[in-house]
């Protein structure tokens, strides 16, 4: 039997999200890929890892959470077939027409919770026009560098099929994770190389192919991980992400009050911009 306190929206009738949105007007869209992540996970880890983190936080922030469509922007994981990839303006059109759904029922806090990093760019945009054009509240949540900022120095840092991806899938759906197939670990220096080159504040070179970071596609040490750590590490962030969202709507409230969604187009409609 389906909870009543469930935060899915999928999971809800109609007049249970009308309730949960007059409550509290905020919804959280997670947002991953599909792309190898080595011998040993899924190619649904990042999936698995916004959607985990999305319903600890919404429990945490009173919010529902939107069915993911788990495609994402991930042009450099294409040599491997576990990966299927969206163009950035297909996920831009997707997310506008989810928003501005969303605000014609009355949301007014949109939080797009992401861990995929070749999202990034797209979702900067979409959630732009999605407050010009609907005066709604969007704060993009970078999930993986939460992680990476709480969690790195102990765990190796935020690397390609390590023990970072590994606790979020451990926590959410033990059974699709192979730890014992995860010999090798890559290459590390070259990886971390990679990773410092197109995370860079200042300079964004583009990288062609997954493989620049490590002939393997993956690299890091996930042969420790534990699903009591992973439990661990998914409520200690949700905590962090919902502390911390919290005091940014808190002072968005302050430098631009009264914002909330205005009239708009429906779905696939065009905005006004």
């Amino acid at each position: 039997m389906r909870s009543m306190a469930s935060r899915r929206f999928e999971e809800l009738t109609d007049p249970e999200i009308a309730a949960a949105l007059a409550r509290s007007p905020r919804a959280i869209l997670p947002m991953g890929s599909i792309e190898q992540h080595g011998p040993h996970l899924p190619t649904g880890t990042d999936f698995f890892a916004a959607t985990s983190i999305a319903l600890a936080v919404a429990e945490l922030t009173d919010a529902l959470v939107l069915p993911l469509c788990p495609l994402g922007v991930t042009p450099m994981h294409m040599p491997y077939p576990g990966t299927v990839s969206l163009r950035p303006q297909t996920l831009q059109d997707v997310i506008w027409d989810i928003g501005s759904s969303l605000a014609s029922h009355g949301c007014r806090e949109l939080v797009i919770l992401n861990w995929h990093e070749g999202n990034i760019p797209s979702l900067a945009l979409v959630a732009e026009r999605l407050h010009r054009s609907l005066q709604l509240a969007v704060v993009t949540v970078q999930a993986c560098y939460v992680a990476e900022e709480r969690f790195g120095p102990a765990a190796g840092g935020l690397t390609h099929g390590g023990t970072i991806e590994a606790w979020s899938v451990l926590g959410y759906r033990p059974d699709l994770v192979h730890l014992d197939r995860a010999a090798g670990g890559g290459d590390r220096l070259r990886g971390e190389l990679a990773d410092r080159l197109r995370r860079d504040r200042a300079f964004q070179p583009v990288l062609t192919d997954v493989r620049t970071m490590s002939a393997t596609g993956w690299y890091g040490d996930p042969g420790g991980a534990t699903e009591e750590q992973a439990r661990s590490f998914l409520a200690s962030l949700a905590e962090e992400i919902a502390a911390r969202l919290s005091g940014v709507f808190e002072a968005l409230a302050q430098v631009q009050p009264g914002s909330g969604p205005g009239p708009g187009p429906g779905p696939g409609g065009e905005d006004p911009t």
